[in-house]
């Protein structure tokens, strides 16, 4: 237990050097800014669930690993935007509407087929990971053709400025490899960390995933989106959010799965309550990304509160009482539902006001 907050500590260091390194190399190599907040900061921000759902595959501790990432998507988008957005109304750029949020949605529905009959397996998991660097080959042509039709290279622009110490690419390199050698490190404390608590607390492994090593690897998340709305950089805020949540389903999720002694079984729990929530939390952000490309304070006050219902929920089942049993019905056949319902009106406004401005 004493490993769990140096392991957290090192893992959001090691986050930090490699997105520095990797982020600056990118845009060596002429890759817009936008598309390295989507694929460079959002995967290195994501980097300590990799790490720690990795280690946790690898060494038999499979509900942290699958834990691990639906809570840290829940969290990405419930808590990260919810709270960005009360700072200051979150715009949405058009390229996220049209295809980062689809895209998003559309691997959370995916790892929802593919557990349905109980685990994921080794296929499975390259399938994931063929489907991200699919992916990362997509955008990365995009932001190059981006970057022709400007005629204007800002990205290389940025890195050749020699005042930065870490202006030259043997420093970038090694900024990378510092960080991936540190989130091993940490990765390794907090998993036995993790582990350690679930079973001082008599709690499952599972729900220490969803909670506290989801929201404590999500840290480099909440910083980055939080800094860009105080900043006004409200877009990398968004940015960041959607791409981490691809990459932890795509890349996390893809290689634990593939390096595992074997398949990854999906408690019951998880199949029955989170993965859903998990997919409805992203079918939720296409509506209200696009009414108004904006996310409203409104908007992340709801986020936030769905938040905490959703611990609270974990808390109560966690401790044993007969709650969650109704509260999960009413969640998934009331609340959740009625929530969709609204986003469908509010879509369907906005779609009718578009109509008439334009007619």
């Amino acid at each position: 237990m004493l490993w769990f907050i140096p392991g957290l500590i090192v893992l959001i260091g090691g986050a930090e050097l490699l997105v520095r390194g990797a982020s600056k190399l990118a845009l060596s190599f002429g890759i817009s800014p936008l598309v390295v907040g989507l694929t460079v900061v959002a995967f290195g921000t994501s980097s300590p669930e990799l790490a720690v759902s990795v280690q946790s595959a690898w060494s038999g501790q499979v509900d942290i690993a699958l834990g691990n990432v639906v809570g840290s998507n829940i969290f990405n988008v419930l808590f990260i935007l919810g709270i960005s957005a009360l700072i200051a109304p979150l715009v949405v750029h058009r390229q996220l509407i049209r295809q980062e949020v689809p895209i998003m949605i559309g691997v959370s529905l995916l790892l929802w087929a593919l557990v349905a009959d109980g685990g994921i397996s080794r296929v499975d998991g390259l399938i994931f990971v063929g489907l991200l660097l699919a992916y990362t080959v997509l955008i990365i042509r995009q932001s190059r053709r981006e970057v022709a039709a400007q005629g204007a290279d800002a990205g290389a622009k940025e890195a050749d400025d020699g005042q930065a110490w870490d202006a030259h690419w043997p420093v970038q390199v090694l900024l990378v490899l510092a960080g991936m050698g540190l989130l091993v490190l940490g990765s390794n404390w907090l998993v036995e960390a993790a582990v350690t608590l679930a079973g001082r607390l008599g709690i499952s492994e599972v729900v220490v995933g969803l909670t506290i090593v989801a929201a404590g690897t999500s840290l480099p998340e909440v910083a980055t989106s939080i800094m860009a709305a105080v900043r006004g950089e409200r877009d990398i805020a968004v940015g960041n959010v959607v791409g981490s949540n691809i990459f932890n389903i795509l890349a996390v999720l893809g290689i634990s799965a593939s390096i595992a002694p074997g398949d990854l079984l999906v408690p019951a729990s998880l199949l029955a309550f989170d993965l859903p929530v998990m997919v409805v939390v992203a079918v939720a952000c296409l509506p209200i990304f696009f009414t108004g490309h904006l996310i409203a304070r409104w908007e992340g006050a709801l986020f936030l509160a769905y938040y905490v219902a959703y611990t609270t929920y974990l808390i109560l089942d966690a401790g044993g009482h007969g709650a969650p049993a109704g509260f999960s019905r009413v969640m998934l056949g009331f609340v959740l539902p009625l929530t969709a319902i609204t986003l469908i009106v509010l879509a369907w406004r906005h779609w009718h006001r578009i109509g008439e401005d334009g007619s």
